[in-house]
């Protein structure tokens, strides 16, 4: 069974798809948004392997929900205008639906993802998306808060979660930090313990004690380096 996500703002667009699956019975549909936040947050915590994604949507657009996942489906986009098609496909989209579009159109567009879905490998396609995202979605009680990367001082694990230190406040996320650390460009994060991810713009000092490394960040925070990323502090700073 194949999971799906319909992500659309208006709901006759969302009802249409629906009825357009029915006979598909290998297709569950796993959930519904009607905006670009509630979206991330779906396909991120669900983990479909088919999306419907519409591109216009109050929030974040298609496009910038597919910059902020974290999981990687195959991704199907509608929308009733044509100008978008070259961007959708340059954001490896399976597919562009165009608004109004026959159920004939459609399972052609599914024919498509079903070939795709069994070989979806989350590591191949955020290599496919080359660009890390500028900016990622952190929680905030019951908000999305849209943080620059660049305004991370460092990620802090705490079990499941992780917190994410910024040098006005501190959020804990949802997510792991194994999963955070997939969208932090590797050139400017570094992973110092596995617990702690620092920017690397963040380091004001690194202090050497014998054998044992402590990076001192912008915030007079003190971080401790295990031993098993100590080649790596060396390489940079030494």
């Amino acid at each position: 069974m194949k999971k799906v996500i319909i992500i659309d703002d208006e709901r006759d667009a969302r009802r249409l798809i629906r009825e357009y699956l029915l006979p598909h019975s290998d297709f569950e549909i796993i959930g519904e948004a009607a905006d670009g936040f509630e979206a991330v947050k779906q396909i991120n915590f669900l983990e479909p392997d088919l999306v419907f994604l519409d591109i216009q949507m109050p929030g974040l657009s298609g496009f910038q929900v597919v910059q902020q996942l974290v999981h990687i489906p195959v991704i199907i986009f509608t929308t009733a205008f044509d100008n978008y098609a070259l961007k959708a496909f340059d954001s490896n989209a399976t597919d562009y639906l165009l608004k109004p579009y026959t159920a004939e159109r459609f399972n052609q567009s599914l024919a498509k993802a079903i070939w795709k879905v069994p070989h979806v490998s989350q590591q191949q396609h955020i290599e496919q998306f080359d660009e890390y995202p500028h900016r990622i979605l952190v929680e905030n009680g019951n908000k999305l808060v849209n943080l620059d990367v660049n305004d991370i001082l460092y990620l802090e694990a705490e079990r499941d979660y992780t917190w994410i230190h910024t040098s006005i406040k501190s959020y804990l996320s949802n997510y792991g930090i194994g999963s955070l650390a997939r969208k932090m460009d590797p050139r400017h994060f570094l992973r110092i313990h596995r617990s702690c991810i620092v920017n690397l713009k963040s380091v004001q000092e690194v202090h050497k004690d014998g054998y044992n490394l402590q990076v001192m960040m912008t915030n007079g925070k003190s971080l401790s380096v295990s031993r098993s990323y100590l080649e790596e502090i060396r390489k940079l700073f030494y």
